[in-house]
């Protein structure tokens, strides 16, 4: 649906993107992570044809963004992270404005502007000039003004950006639902937004894809080092000196002891068989085990390593 390879792109001298290579397909839901500057927007604007790229080659649903550009407009609905919105136009009247853009006429532009607003959860303000909504219905009606010519391909960037925690389910949940008939592609530095929306993450870095894959994948392999948590019931100075001297153990911290019971932090060398060997441990000595859990790296810690 989308296919992006070794694309670059620089304002003056400043370089934006070094190469950038990706693919989404259709259906999914991908976000596109990266520090502010990383690229970003800028690879946006190409897949959208606001901006030409300076090399590399890329093409939306089979179409190329350098030699094709009108037939990758009329398949992408795009929300600028500034949502373009004329204040002084009335809701109903914005969105037949913009479906009369988009070439949509009669009926059919009256049963898409419908279809929208019903979809973006729109019909109470219809009737409302756009400089009285809330940050959050407006983001609504810019999303309404993306989908009104029945794209097969969203594009969103930072579409929470300055929204309220309500604000943010609501957007998230409406993503959700376009997700289900739409493939959407979405740029955040939010991390909770790709776990909690996409079926996929690209992380961007300097104007490079430095790893792409589901947010488990991606933790499952971002920590480079095994971090163990333990609830032992029995005498602390035993139980730590015990831990202390297993195998592949770099650290152990207590964390708390409480009712006979210690809760401990093990980190080990890099791989396998940590939380076996202190189960071993614990069990050769008729300690009780309360709790042992493998940690995870967060998609943070993972975002942390890759970017900085």
């Amino acid at each position: 649906m989308i296919e992006v390879d070794n694309i670059t792109k620089s304002y003056g001298t400043t370089r934006a993107l070094t190469g950038a290579s990706f693919r989404i397909s259709k259906g999914e839901i991908v976000g596109f992570l990266g520090p502010n500057g990383a690229g970003k927007s800028t690879t946006m604007k190409i897949l959208t044809c606001y901006i030409p790229a300076d090399s590399g080659r890329a093409t939306v649903a089979g179409h190329d963004v350098f030699t094709d550009s009108l037939e990758v407009r009329r398949r992408i609905g795009y929300l600028p992270e500034n949502t373009p919105l004329y204040m002084e136009m009335l809701v109903v009247d914005f969105l037949r404005f913009v479906g009369g853009m988009r070439g949509l006429k009669g009926a059919r532009l009256k049963k898409r502007v419908g279809d929208v607003i019903g979809l973006t959860g729109l019909e109470g303000a219809v009737g409302k000039y756009i400089g009285e909504l809330s940050k959050g219905y407006r983001q609504r009606v810019g999303l309404a003004q993306a989908l009104i010519h029945e794209p097969d391909i969203l594009v969103l960037d930072e579409p929470t950006s300055g929204l309220d925690p309500n604000q943010i389910k609501d957007i998230r949940d409406l993503i959700r639902e376009i997700g289900r008939e739409k493939t959407v592609i979405l740029s955040t530095h939010i991390l909770p937004e790709v776990t909690a929306t996409c079926d996929r993450a690209i992380i961007i870095s300097d104007g490079r894809v430095v790893a792409s894959g589901t947010p488990q994948e991606l933790t499952s392999r971002g920590r480079g080092e095994q971090h163990v948590t333990a609830s032992v019931r029995g005498p602390r100075p035993d139980v730590e000196a015990k831990l202390r001297k297993l195998a592949g153990v770099q650290e152990v911290s207590v964390l708390d002891v409480q009712d006979g019971v210690v809760r401990l932090e093990l980190r080990g060398a890099k791989g396998d068989g940590l939380s076996e060997r202190v189960y071993e441990a614990v069990s050769s000595n008729q300690w009780g085990l309360v709790e042992l859990r493998r940690e995870r790296a967060t998609l943070e810690q993972v975002f942390t390593d890759l970017t900085t």
